[in-house]
């Protein structure tokens, strides 16, 4: 017996609500006091995002591009795609587009299904101009 669309359904829209409940979190929730940081551990600068938007189910918008070709044309969703999600940004930038299979297994019957996933992952190091328009040295990374 597999999972059932209504339980997986049901499981994927809580995970994306966690997912989002998390992204909105305060600074210190989500990682380690760094003593580059202030006492409270936000960030000293923070960095000016793309300007380019992309419509999220939850009514919200994200300073992104799906993974793509970086030449072309930034109005045609297949072309143009800046891996970097902040503006005025020197540095490395390191993006992995992942196509995945992998097998569920129900905890209780011990049944099996196969599953496709999808995944965008990316890293930054480098300099940047951050909103308080001062040059900045930082990393950041994009799951």
């Amino acid at each position: 017996m597999s999972i059932s669309r209504r339980k997986f359904i049901g499981t994927s829209a809580g995970a994306a609500g966690i997912g989002l409940a998390l992204s909105s979190a305060p600074q210190p929730l989500l990682a380690a006091q760094d003593t580059a940081h202030g006492a409270d551990g936000a960030c000293p600068a923070l960095p000016q995002p793309i300007p380019h938007t992309i419509a999220t189910p939850f009514g919200t918008t994200i300073h992104f591009f799906f993974p793509g070709p970086v030449e072309g044309d930034p109005n045609n969703s297949d072309a143009g795609h800046d891996p970097s999600v902040i503006t005025d940004f020197s540095g490395i930038i390191g993006q992995a587009d992942l196509d995945m299979t992998g097998t569920g297994t129900d905890f209780e019957s011990r049944d099996t299904a196969p599953y496709d996933f999808h995944a965008d992952m990316r890293f930054m190091d480098g300099e940047f101009v951050a909103a308080d328009g001062e040059r900045h040295r930082g990393a950041f990374a994009f799951i």
